[in-house]
């Protein structure tokens, strides 16, 4: 009897200890997404996370603030994204620059830090000149390169930009690289006498192309674009250097996997709509530009490598 009652008093009692209901999943997103552009405003980067950013509140429902944190070849923003939570919140635009750093001897990340969400833009890189100045084709740069040096602004020591300076350097020509971080400035520098060359996009730089301030001398493609009639491709020369630029939107790893899809299927939305086939076409990029996260992580893979064979 005695214990009858005692199982009896404990069951009394568990009785009265409220159920504390199942916590529920958050639904994702709850809140803002912040979006870092890992380079100065005015720049290609900046002009793609404010697009993106416009483009996506629609279909996330919250807010997407561009936060812009420029420095070191564009790690500065993905050393801000990856100390913070992989929940999500914070993601950021990579540009080929940042990625190349990973070919260099001694790389500050891995590839298995991030998590593609998928590469928005690819787009030819060229070497311009300022328009009226001392060069007026490649061949002049060349004839030049190999009796002085002659400065070429890029963005970053061990971006693509300076594996292509060095490519050339490597033939003879005495090109040395010089970073501007801020996009603006490294426009500019040409037309400022701070700078010989330019190593940009003909997007980044459209402005300046249609005012006639500047004019590309070499593209790094293998064959002459109708664009550009007057500009010679790399391939013709037999240099076979081509490396894109390329710009996209990564999360930190380790961010769940249902979150990524969020994100990948309403970028895969913005990819169909007319209004960034229009920016593909405003930046110059090339038509099929866009790769969802499902094959943007092997492209990514593959680009690698051969940033590495001509890191060498």
């Amino acid at each position: 009897m005695h214990s009858k009652h005692v199982f009896s008093a404990l069951l009394a009692a568990a009785l009265l200890v409220p159920f504390a209901p199942a916590k529920a999943q958050e639904k994702y997103p709850a809140r803002p997404i912040e979006l870092i552009v890992p380079w100065g405003p005015g720049g290609g980067a900046d002009i793609l996370g404010r697009k993106i950013g416009k483009m996506l509140e629609p279909i996330v429902k919250v807010s997407m603030p561009v936060i812009n944190a420029p420095g070191a070849t564009g790690q500065t923003g993905l050393n801000k994204m990856l100390a913070g939570a992989a929940d999500g919140y914070t993601i950021s635009i990579m540009t080929g620059d940042t990625f190349g750093t990973l070919a260099g001897k001694a790389p500050k990340w891995k590839l298995e830090d991030i998590v593609p969400i998928a590469v928005m833009i690819r787009t030819p890189s060229g070497f311009f000149v300022k328009e009226g100045g001392d060069f007026k084709t490649w061949a002049d740069v060349e004839k030049a390169a190999k009796t002085k040096p002659l400065k070429v602004a890029i963005t970053g020591f061990g971006s693509p930009d300076e594996y292509t300076v060095k490519y050339y350097a490597k033939k003879g020509l005495k090109l040395i690289g010089v970073p501007f971080a801020k996009p603006g400035e490294r426009y500019t520098s040409i037309l400022g006498g701070h700078a010989d060359l330019l190593y940009e996009q003909p997007g980044d730089v459209k402005g300046y192309l249609a005012n006639k301030q500047m004019r590309p001398v070499l593209l790094f493609i293998p064959k002459r674009d109708p664009k550009y009639p007057d500009t010679v491709a790399s391939g013709e020369l037999g240099d076979k250097i081509f490396l894109p630029q390329m710009r996209m939107i990564v999360v930190k790893a380790g961010t769940p996997p249902d979150r990524i899809k969020v994100l990948s299927d309403a970028l895969a939305q913005v990819s169909k709509s007319q209004e960034y086939a229009d920016y593909l076409k405003d930046q110059l990029g090339d038509d099929d530009s866009f790769l969802p996260a499902a094959e943007a992580k092997k492209f990514l893979e593959n680009e690698l490598a051969e940033l590495k064979k001509y890191s060498k």
